[in-house]
């Protein structure tokens, strides 16, 4: 088995179009010809595929763990670590300085490289299709997605409260100004026996007692380091 069928297996897609596999995998320093616009693709395709998977996944989450999760996902580090996975590095094709300096192990280039080939199989067979190779590489990396990204601030906040056995966090609107159209809430959350008090902006009630209940959070985070 060549390496190409040894990708196509590992992706669980075939190419129909063997030039869009070889861009994909084409790095910026080998020649003009390369994967940086595959890369634009299939990062805003791995983006779109991994929001709408948490949507269903967690329904109770809110905008701002969701949004937590998607980047813990999708940066940099994570990607690259997939690409290991699948050994990219060893298919790419790297320009002569690339190649010495050890460009198929260099995190940005997987990454990048990664964003290119979901781009490439996009093109190639389509959404479903980029959509299906997406969900393949990243469902272990999903299932391993910080559990507590997906509770919202307020009910972290008071289960680390609760577990130290002192009164839930109490939360009071200092502000509201705006009009009724763009609202703006200032509220402050009040630990006592731990002495926080934070606060939080937001366009509702319910937005700035979360903010305000992050920061406090955070606070607490560093006060244990």
């Amino acid at each position: 088995m060549d390496l190409r069928e040894t990708l196509e297996r590992q992706l669980g897609h075939s190419f129909e179009d063997e030039d869009l596999l070889r861009l994909a995998l084409t790095h910026r320093s080998a020649g003009d010809a390369n994967n940086e616009r595959l890369e634009y693709l299939g990062d805003a395709a791995i983006g779109f595929v991994i929001a709408e998977w948490l949507w269903r996944l967690f329904p109770d989450a809110n905008e701002h763990s969701l949004t937590l999760m998607r980047a813990s996902l999708v940066k940099k580090p994570s990607l690259a670590r997939i690409a290991r996975e699948i050994e990219l590095g060893e298919h790419l094709h790297l320009g002569v300085g690339e190649r010495k300096s050890g460009g198929h192990h260099r995190e940005s280039i997987l990454a990048d490289a990664l964003e290119a080939l979901i781009g490439a199989v996009l093109v190639d067979g389509g959404y479903d299709a980029a959509r299906e190779v997406i969900r393949k590489l990243f469902a272990g990396h999903v299932e391993k997605v910080d559990a507590q990204m997906a509770r919202d601030g307020k009910t972290q906040l008071q289960e680390r409260v609760q577990a130290q056995r002192l009164p839930p966090p109490e939360y009071r609107v200092m502000s509201r100004s705006g009009d009724e159209h763009l609202p703006e809430f200032d509220v402050e959350c009040r630990i006592d026996g731990l002495g926080v008090v934070t606060h939080g902006r937001g366009g509702s009630r319910r937005e700035a007692e979360q903010a305000a209940a992050r920061v406090a959070l955070e606070q607490l985070d560093k006060s244990d380091e």
